[in-house]
């Protein structure tokens, strides 16, 4: 009698269990498939992997100076050179590398927390509350990125954690709009009716039902906005609205290097290269992943 109970519980726990894996095997065959996407991937880990070991990868210390060693070229000692003020470049941007991610993923999760409730609640109630919360989505559409974060920045004041909360701000309206035209299309499917009937209050249906079932296109976007924030708060620290010296965000060495670029190019080419391969990595990565979990798509 015991070995038939957990032989049923077993049954029971595969054919739950089994199709979720499946869906998971079937999402990573097509992504395997997309080899741009592979790549874009390996760009990213090969970044964290920096990121999380920066202290002891970093062979000099990335805000030391020495004068001495100042406008140094790639050499063995310094494999890419030396800036004005004689700080390793390699130590700096394997150091600025926690600085570039940090800003990324708070920044698109600061939008992604505001963002996310006002468009399943905008596409879910509709009428006066759909109509108020979306002017103002809006309204701050209406500004270009950058001139909203770098009006932002200007407001609160130059430093990088309000780089972060302006590029979170500015991303705030491009999930609200994801997530309400995904909203509005699930709302109506009958399962949702169901669950009503069956006296389901509005924050289970929005949280429990509605929001695992329009992931998709929220994890797709929140993937390629971490490559729209890293270049936009690069480019506020090249303006001098960022990171503030001697923080070795990529930015500032960027900004710093500009006026040097026919004596020692090498102190604005690698901190641009690192930008530039960084963002490459998340929108080809953002792209596979769109690919792959667009139930449109066939293999």
């Amino acid at each position: 009698m015991n070995s038939e109970v957990v032989q049923a519980k077993k049954i029971g726990t595969i054919t739950t269990i089994s199709p979720r894996l499946k869906r998971w095997k079937s999402f990573y065959k097509k992504l395997r498939k997309n080899k741009l996407a592979m790549v874009g991937g390996g760009i990213i880990l090969f970044y964290l992997l920096i990121a999380l070991f920066a202290p002891l990868l970093t062979p000099y210390d990335p805000t030391a100076i020495n004068l001495k060693e100042k406008l140094l070229t790639p050499s063995m000692s310094h494999w890419m050179g030396t800036d004005d003020k004689g700080r390793d470049i390699l130590s700096r941007l394997i150091s600025g590398s926690q600085l570039s991610l940090t800003v990324g993923i708070v920044s698109v999760s600061i939008g992604a927390i505001f963002g996310i409730p006002l468009g399943l609640v905008s596409g879910y109630y509709g009428k006066w509350i759909e109509t108020v919360i979306m002017r103002i989505i809006d309204v701050l559409l209406a500004f270009p990125g950058m001139l909203l974060a770098l009006a932002i920045v200007s407001a609160l004041g130059p430093s990088l954690f309000n780089v972060m909360i302006a590029v979170g701000i500015f991303s705030i309206p491009t999930f609200a709009r994801i997530v309400r035209g995904s909203t509005l299309s699930v709302k109506k499917l009958e399962y949702i009716d169901a669950i009503r009937s069956l006296g389901a209050s509005d924050f289970q249906i929005l949280f429990v039902h509605i929001l695992p079932n329009i992931l998709s296109p929220v994890i797709v976007q929140g993937t390629l906005r971490l490559a729209t924030a890293i270049l936009t708060a690069a480019g506020l620290s090249f303006l001098g609205m960022g990171a503030q010296p001697p923080s070795p965000e990529w930015g500032a060495m960027l900004s710093n290097g500009r006026d040097f670029l026919w004596t020692a190019p090498h102190i604005a080419t690698f901190p641009g290269l690192a930008i530039a391969t960084l963002v490459l990595g998340f929108n080809l990565f953002g792209d596979g992943l769109r690919d792959a979990l667009d139930p449109r798509m066939k293999q």
